[in-house]
């Protein structure tokens, strides 16, 4: 049978405590009271709880006194605080310090009920050892600080920020937070928000009612409601115009939208994660981005490193992505040589994570099938470099061949296999070595490849 869970409650005010145990009775959880911080530690120190709901100001002390007190002494043990209504400093506050969630006077039990089933879930999962941050590989200290940090935010309700260069992670490591998350069961939601024209952000965020304007023929929810009980990811924050960082605010203070069109507000139960390339700070200094939201959604902030700054990381890297490319390919797993890690692990890769599987994957259709070499990852520079020499050319042949006949070679080979891989289908090949069709028939042509697009190629010559 399993053991019956209980819950400290401590608030100097009797009426808040009766209604708090008696919506803890209803869901089987076990209650004990204190009016104090005083009282309240010598309650923890006589038993374990699985969840502590706690005011903010009381006569000997504050909320945040004893999150910083159970944060010490009773690591592990969920805590939501309860603040005055609009109190968002102080909410801020209590999350910044370790509490797991919040509620705001006057407590409405549709609010109250998701932060107790969360922390129940938190309170009864064994540990953490079974954390799933298996895509976020990698032995380089800035991982394991992220792997470390991912870990303490899945046992949080606060808002997170993660920062960092585009293609980094910072999506991934977003589902991951959610996944071991106790939202985990829940809906992870992942919005572009510089995606959104701007006159539609109201209704595709907060939903809408039929007939609150032309085309609106049904109420349709938006993506807090999609996301209710799960976590809404707002990827490229930063592009939201001033107008509805003002209304996204408010929904994350209150827990409530409305709907446009409609007259009355619902709850709802949403973390937020956003994340931006941009710098947030330089934005608000300079007033493109209010502070006011800049604080609430950087509660916690992850910073995901650039991947020039975790080198010994990318040969791990390179052979997930590639078996990951393979799987949804359902092709055979080739291997890297060591003359093509080698050249990976020299460059400087701006566009991180996303730039190193891109070149993976047209490495993938244009090498021979078991191996990758050094040639399959040169169709595109990376990052403006040139190759090193001494993996371009072969001393022996040099003088046989001079650089633009060496580079034809190269060029010939890519786009034989290009077309192998795509059963000489030239768009498609086209779009694997990331060139245009027009400019794939003029290479075809004046390679002599293909006989029969030398018109194109008088013709490419005569427009240009």
């Amino acid at each position: 049978m399993n053991q019956k869970l209980s819950c400290l409650i401590v608030d100097d005010e009797t009426d808040i405590r009766e209604l708090l145990v008696m919506t803890l009775d209803r869901m089987g959880i076990e209650t004990y009271g204190a009016s104090g911080v005083i009282e309240a530690k010598a309650l923890l120190k006589q038993r374990t709880y699985a969840l502590c709901l706690t005011d903010m100001q009381m006569p000997d002390g504050t909320g945040l006194d004893l999150v910083n007190y159970i944060g010490e002494y009773h690591a592990g043990l969920p805590v939501a605080v309860i603040t005055a209504h609009a109190s968002a400093d102080n909410a801020v506050s209590a999350l910044k310090a370790g509490a797991f969630d919040y509620l705001s006077k006057p407590i409405s039990l549709k609010q109250l009920r998701p932060v107790i089933e969360f922390a129940v879930k938190l309170s009864t999962q064994t540990n953490t050892s079974t954390l799933n941050t298996l895509e976020m590989i990698g032995d380089s200290d800035p991982i394991k600080s992220v792997r470390a940090m991912i870990a303490k935010l899945a046992r949080s309700q606060a808002p997170v920020y993660i920062s960092g260069e585009s293609g980094s992670g910072k999506e991934l490591a977003a589902k991951l937070i959610h996944q071991n998350s106790s939202r985990g069961d829940g809906d992870f939601i992942a919005v572009n928000c510089g995606a959104i024209p701007e006159n539609l952000m109201e209704s595709e965020f907060f939903g809408y009612k039929k007939g609150a304007f032309t085309g609106a023929n049904q109420d349709k929810e938006g993506l807090f409601q999609a996301a209710n009980g799960g976590t809404l990811f707002l990827d490229e924050v930063a592009d939201l115009p001033l107008a509805m960082q003002v209304k996204l605010l408010r929904a994350i203070q209150e827990k409530k939208v409305r709907m446009v069109g409609g007259t009355a507000e619902e709850s709802v139960d949403v973390r937020i994660i956003s994340a931006t390339h941009k710098n947030l700070s330089a934005m608000m200094d300079a007033g493109q981005f209010r502070q006011d939201l800049y604080y609430r959604l950087n509660v916690i902030q992850l910073k995901m490193p650039a991947l020039r700054d975790r080198r010994v990381d990318i040969p791990l890297l390179a052979n997930l992505l590639l078996s990951k490319l393979c799987t949804s390919q359902n092709v055979e797993l080739p291997l890297i040589d060591q003359q093509a890690q080698t050249y990976l692990s020299t460059l400087k890769f701006p566009g991180n994570v996303r730039e190193l599987e891109n070149m993976l994957e047209r490495a993938l259709a244009l090498c021979d099938g078991k191996t990758i070499i050094i040639e399959d990852l040169l169709i595109e520079g990376v990052a403006g470099e040139k190759p090193r020499e001494p993996a371009l050319f072969d001393s022996n042949k040099t003088s046989e061949l001079n650089l633009t006949d060496y580079l034809e070679e190269i060029e010939k080979k890519a786009i034989i296999q290009a077309l192998d891989k795509t059963n000489n289908n030239k768009t498609a090949a086209a779009k694997l070595l990331g060139v245009t069709f027009r400019t794939l028939r003029y290479r075809l042509a004046k390679l002599g490849l293909a006989k029969d697009d030398e018109a194109a190629l008088e013709d490419d010559i005569i427009s240009e």
